[in-house]
């Protein structure tokens, strides 16, 4: 996987674009994602159905892996089991 690649849910709606990653399999709703929707979605696990927010970048703890939501969906994402936060806004300098 590189940056640029799109990723689709097995279980849900929610698809991203990878901006940056590591090592590690990318999950939505508890289930790797993909490069193709699947034609019967899996079920959706309820310790991952935090969901997703369009326009959104997720990131985990180190900063290795950034994910732009791009279509959301009921799933919330994770990296190996580990789960991703909404990155939050670098403030704007004052202009005095």
């Amino acid at each position: 996987m590189k940056p640029g690649s799109k990723l689709k849910s097995a279980v849900c709606d929610t698809e991203v674009m990878v901006i940056r990653c590591g090592e590690g399999t990318i999950e939505c709703g508890g289930a790797p994602m993909g490069d193709a929707k699947p034609e019967t979605p899996d079920t959706l696990s309820p310790d991952h159905s935090g969901g997703t927010l369009m326009g959104k970048r997720y990131v985990d703890a180190n900063g290795t892996f950034e994910l732009l939501c791009v279509k959301p969906g009921k799933g919330s994402l994770a990296v190996s089991g580990v789960a991703l936060s909404i990155k939050d806004a670098k403030p704007l300098p004052a202009s005095d």
